[in-house]
């Protein structure tokens, strides 16, 4: 069984945010004030999680990516790593972390079944970095970066939020990272889901610029044939062939029409697109008093019901275009 929509779309991915809360305050994610989180009691547990996961595999997903808000803040995050582990049919599991907490975490995080983590990187010096995080961190970070190294996570993948003004001197140190250290690096544009309503289209910086830049530096840049049709990313090596650099280009070059993710927020809200106003509630039909049998079928059919209605993009490039409510650490990378 599989889930398509109306657009032949077939979603195999599915996004899982464990918690809202963060240790930093990026400017493209939260408010830099005091933020009002979800009360415990409404967050999805660990058991609950793992019973949807379960549903979604019955129904064509093969593949989940742990975020938040910040994962590692969620305590006994390899619990749930493991209790997904164990479901049959289930391929993959990564997990997006901004890395603060990694180094101390990432040999328990490995040992429990995670396959790949994506490090939340924005710039490769403290005082940009603060600029980003509102909050200092780096060095932790690149603690977190050798942990995982160390412990042999594979693949590590760093993304860059691309913003004009902020991103254009951190290009050729991220150059410079790819080829030292033979992690992937990938620029992500700057897109609509900031807390502060701030966005604005001249803010972002386009990856064809990045792009540009990078090969006027470091020389002509080789598409990456391997690379997946679904991957948002489109991937380049460097001449040497060493090094890896990506390009999500969301707002320039949009890749709604292979999209194949679901997301499901930590308070049990399924959103079939990363700017989507609408939302199914799981989490009631979880815990309701209907027979398990019953309720299992119940949140099948709602899956179902929101892929087929999902539409054909985020329409950030038209005047229709409406920033969702929920703002990007509520909503889960």
């Amino acid at each position: 069984m599989t889930l398509v929509d109306s657009f032949g779309r077939t979603h195999n991915n599915l996004r899982i945010s464990v918690t809202d809360r963060c240790n930093i305050r990026c400017f493209y994610c939260m408010p830099e004030g005091p933020v009002q989180y979800l009360p415990r009691k409404h967050l999805l547990t660990y058991e609950e999680i793992t019973e949807l996961v379960k549903i979604f595999v019955s129904l064509g997903i093969d593949r989940v990516r742990l975020t938040g808000g910040e994962p590692l803040v969620r305590q006994d995050l390899p619990v749930l790593i493991r209790s997904l582990k164990a479901i049959d049919g289930l391929v993959d599991i990564g997990l997006t972390t901004n890395g603060i907490l990694l180094a101390d975490q990432a040999q328990a995080l490995q040992e429990a079944g995670l396959s790949r983590i994506n490090i939340s990187l924005d710039a490769l010096d403290e005082a940009s970095f603060r600029e980003f995080a509102r909050r200092e961190g780096l060095e932790a970070v690149l603690r977190g970066i050798e942990a995982a190294q160390r412990v042999g996570l594979d693949p590590i993948k760093i993304n860059a939020v691309a913003v004009r003004g902020l991103t254009e001197k951190q290009i050729i140190p991220f150059g410079e990272f790819a080829l030292q250290t033979g992690i992937d690096v990938r620029f992500i544009e700057y897109m609509p889901l900031d807390a502060e309503n701030q966005w604005e289209r001249e803010k972002v910086l386009f990856a064809s610029e990045i792009r540009q830049a990078l090969i006027e530096h470091f020389g002509p840049l080789t598409p990456e044939s391997t690379s997946s049709r679904e991957a948002p990313a489109t991937d380049y090596t460097f001449a040497n062939g060493q090094g890896q650099i990506g390009f999500i280009a969301s707002v320039s070059e949009p890749f709604c029409n292979r999209c194949n993710r679901l997301r499901l927020t930590a308070d049990g809200k399924l959103r079939n697109c990363l700017f989507s106003l609408e939302e199914t509630d799981l989490k009631s039909l979880l815990r309701s008093e209907e027979s398990v049998d019953h309720r299992q079928r119940l949140i099948a059919d709602a899956i179902r019901e929101s892929v087929a209605h999902k539409k054909e993009g985020h329409e950030i490039n038209t005047a229709r275009f409406i920033q969702p409510a929920r703002p990007m650490h509520s909503i889960g990378g």
